[in-house]
């Protein structure tokens, strides 16, 4: 490992350990022993399955969870959603889908469980993210789909918790 400070190889040492995002991910402490200055790091299982995402236009990229993460972060600019939210619902949606697929997904198909989630995490962010997602043709399409989750909302009781999260 490489001194993000002083660039010194190979003379870091490790001070903590912990299991984060779930478990899928290994946060180290460390401490270099040259500049004595701390550092984190993360340590992630290397995905070695190749799915690939089927694009509108019928291309195909490699999956790409970042892609996922950084729709989610424009759709939640300025909400009241923490980063550790974020993180939660991509996680979801990738076990989902690579329980679900093997080789290929769709585009379409991983925006609708984008969707799905971020519907119950919040409402206006859910709504920007449908807006382009769906590509909606009018306001008039907008505005339903907003009146939509308006009256999702007047389902459940006001203080009522969820049963399941």
């Amino acid at each position: 490992m490489r001194c993000p400070y002083c660039t010194e190889g190979n003379s870091d040492k490790v001070i903590d350990s912990r299991l984060s995002e779930g478990g899928s991910v290994i946060r180290r402490r460390r401490v270099c022993q040259a500049c004595k200055k701390r550092f984190t790091t993360k340590e992630r299982v290397e995905n070695d399955v190749k799915l690939m995402v089927i694009k509108n236009g019928g291309g195909r990229v490699p999956y790409d969870r970042n892609k996922i993460l950084a729709g989610i972060q424009r759709a939640c600019y300025k909400r009241p959603v923490n980063e550790t939210a974020m993180l939660r619902l991509v996680e979801e949606v990738e076990d989902v889908v690579f329980k679900e697929y093997d080789r290929e997904v769709s585009s379409k198909q991983i925006g609708s469980l984008v969707c799905d989630r971020l519907r119950d995490l919040d409402q206006i962010a859910y709504v920007r993210f449908a807006s382009v997602y769906r590509s909606f043709r009018d306001l008039g399409e907008l505005i339903d789909e907003a009146r939509d989750v308006m009256d999702r909302q007047k389902i459940r009781s006001p203080g009522q918790q969820k049963l399941f999260d």
